[in-house]
């Protein structure tokens, strides 16, 4: 079997899942809640496929709480930036149309097109973020909590 690639576009209390063979054939499709019961079955969804890997959309951003969670349960993550995604979203539609099954098909494509995406590392301790001081033009740094 062909290696699945699983994309994901993620929000807040949501997430929308579309996985592609190789082919870019379309192997299941979901959108599940971002609670324990939701992402257990996502998981479980995503673990049908034995050679596999999530890309999650702005796994750094706003996708960062559920590829950590997925990086802890020892799935392989990678990273999609939204613009990546939303390049691929043009090309494939035609048009700019946003939707959460438009944006996780993107995402899958873009993976499976792409070649040197950032996978996904755990998170360790504090890290360092950049802030901008007020009048300041450079970003300094302090640990997040």
């Amino acid at each position: 079997m062909s290696r699945v690639v699983i994309g994901m576009d993620p929000h807040k209390r949501s997430a929308t899942i579309e996985a592609v063979n190789d082919q870019e054939k379309v192997l299941i499709r979901g959108r599940f809640s971002t609670d324990a019961e939701g992402y257990q079955q996502m998981l479980a969804a995503g673990r049908a496929f034995t050679d596999r890997v999530w890309a999650v959309e702005g796994s750094y951003g706003i996708g960062r709480h559920i590829a950590q969670r997925l990086v802890a349960d020892g799935e392989p993550v990678l990273d999609v930036p939204a613009k990546l995604s939303a390049r691929v979203r043009v090309f494939d539609t035609g048009q700019g149309r946003k939707t959460d099954p438009v944006d996780a098909h993107s995402v899958a494509v873009a993976a499976l097109r792409s070649k040197g995406l950032r996978q996904v590392v755990a998170a360790r301790g504090r890290q360092e973020v950049p802030v901008r001081r007020p009048g300041s033009r450079t970003a300094q740094h302090r640990p997040s909590s």
